[in-house]
């Protein structure tokens, strides 16, 4: 078994219990004073960028803002790739060159690490995080061939519902109404965007619509299979990137290679290398480097809260695309886009919230004896209690 001490140099965030257990320790000498305070800290690092010294909101804030700069560019990448003519039946070969991109990414970083750290999480775990990476994704850049891309963004703003879901079957959280509330908002405002989608963009298919459906579904299941894996064994966000993507790419190899795709789309990219591997190249490092932010909010914040903060971009996304690329609007895109803005919301608000669902069948009770009052004398010392209460 891997001493603490041994692993600290490609730790990256540390979840456990602060107040039990032994506590690993940071390398370096006379870096961390054994006797300080600061020795209770949680290590918080996003490749070379150590954060462990920041306090807990300037963290996320910071995690927040390289999420939105490196996924608007993600994004616009991802959607200038799917202009080339000719591109759109080429998804899952994207989806390939992605993953190799991606676990090329993470060797290198494991490499130049000064100590080396054995695999952490168990290889079946990896073998199931690779097929849900491969659902997820190849899906999602599949889709883009039949949907116009404002709606397979709104999708995902709205995997908050599925995360929501599996959240409580996965891991058995219980979560308070308003993360309810939220759901329903977003299922709302998805079904009237889509509609909406339906009627103007002559790129809409429903085809696009059940792929981005399984591919949320896959990322539902991702998002709390990784937040349970990571806490349990915790593992550094490199390993978790090359073992997940580099399980993919072998997957989605074999299965090209079986259909016959892997050839075609290795000779359509060929034709345009600057449009297709010089494109994804920059798609993919924008990506990569997402992932590693969004890996440290997963171990930090939770799930739902690391989906809310890549949701709320999406919503940033969603305008840019409007703006750089034509593509028909309707107004009902507005009013669908900020009922989804709602449940996001609503899901960042039941995080400080305290509100359960015995606390609505108090209000409820308290507004029905308002309304409906007892007959006779016992109408007033019920008021006056209800006074006294309020």
């Amino acid at each position: 078994m891997t001493t603490p001490t041994s692993r600290t140099s490609s730790e990256v965030v540390y979840i456990g219990n602060s107040g039990g257990g032994t506590k690993p320790e940071l390398g370096g000498g006379n870096r961390r004073n054994t006797s300080s305070p600061d020795e209770d800290r949680k290590e918080v690092k996003i490749l070379f960028f150590d954060l462990t010294y920041y306090n807990t909101t300037t963290q996320f804030l910071l995690c927040c803002a390289g999420v939105f700069v490196l996924y608007l560019l993600y994004g616009y990448m991802q959607e200038l790739i799917f202009t080339l003519d000719g591109f759109k039946p080429y998804g899952w070969f994207l989806t390939l060159v992605q993953f190799a991109y991606y676990t090329g990414f993470g060797y290198i970083e494991r490499s130049v690490e000064s100590v080396k750290v054995p695999r952490c999480i168990p290889m079946k775990t990896y073998i199931l995080l690779a097929f849900l990476t491969l659902g997820t994704m190849g899906l999602s850049n599949s889709s883009l061939g039949y949907l116009n891309y404002p709606t397979q963004v709104i999708f995902k703003c709205c995997k908050l519902v599925p995360v929501l879901i599996g959240s409580i079957l996965i891991q058995g959280k219980k979560h308070g109404p308003l993360d309810f509330f939220a759901a329903i908002a977003m299922c709302v405002g998805l079904t009237l965007f889509t509609l909406a989608d339906s009627q103007v963009s002559p790129a809409f298919n429903p085809f696009g619509v059940l792929l981005i459906s399984l591919a949320l579904l896959c990322d539902a299941a991702i998002g709390n299979v990784q937040e349970k894996a990571m806490r349990e064994h915790k593992a550094p966000n490199n390993e978790v990137v090359i073992y997940s993507y580099g399980i993919g790419f072998v997957y989605l190899s074999v299965i090209m290679l079986l259909t016959g795709n892997l050839f075609d789309g290795f000779a359509f990219c060929l034709k345009h290398p600057v449009e297709t591997f010089g494109y994804a190249f920059l798609f993919s490092l924008s990506g990569y480097l997402g992932i590693q932010i969004v890996l440290t909010l997963v171990r930090t914040c939770g799930a739902p809260l690391a989906a809310t903060v890549t949701t709320a971009r999406k919503a940033v996304t969603i305008a840019l695309s409007f703006v750089f690329f034509s593509k028909p609007f309707t107004i009902n895109y507005l009013w669908s886009g900020l009922i989804v803005v709602l449940g996001i919301y609503l899901n960042v608000y039941s995080k400080r919230s305290k509100l359960t669902f015995a606390d609505i069948r108090r209000i409820c009770g308290r507004l029905i004896q308002r309304v409906v009052p007892s007959r006779g004398g016992a109408s007033s010392s019920s008021t006056k209690k209800l006074l006294l209460e309020v």
